[in-house]
């Protein structure tokens, strides 16, 4: 799959100035549509969380470029969440919020095109992630 990389990184320049604001709201969105989730972070500063949040998704989208990198940092991020209580089937879940809340923040900008590139990047993500946590990655899909 190639990703459309220009549109992640054009839609994610618009995010940075409101980088906090959407990181808060991602995980407002989260525990809304998915309380069971909510549990999990009983134990986690949030704004620290939020914080780990955007320094993954600059990551990933600074290295849109970088495989090599992107792979190998992924596949440890999957590993790591393996030990956090993550599932399989919390990523699909953990999509959709992200999906909501680049819809929210960019608003008119949130068209076809940009929905689809975060679709198929978040696909690529999910199935690394997988990889590096050892499931399999026809456990979980994206719609």
């Amino acid at each position: 799959m190639t990703l459309q990389v220009e549109l992640l990184e054009q839609s994610f320049a618009q995010i940075k100035p409101q980088a906090t604001e959407f990181a808060a709201s991602f995980y407002e969105t989260l525990f809304a549509d998915v309380p069971a989730v909510k549990p999990m972070f009983a134990h986690v500063a949030m704004p620290e969380q939020a914080g780990k949040l955007l320094k993954s998704l600059v990551f990933v989208v600074e290295n849109l470029r970088n495989s090599e990198a992107l792979v190998g940092a992924l596949e440890g991020l999957g590993a790591r969440h393996v030990k956090y209580g993550t599932l399989p089937e919390h990523y699909p879940l953990v999509g959709g919020a992200l999906l909501k809340t680049f819809e929210k923040f960019l608003g008119a900008d949130w068209t076809p095109e940009v929905k689809q590139a975060w679709v198929d990047a978040y696909g690529v993500v999910t199935e690394v992630m997988l990889k590096g946590a050892d499931y399999a990655a026809e456990d979980v899909a994206l719609s």
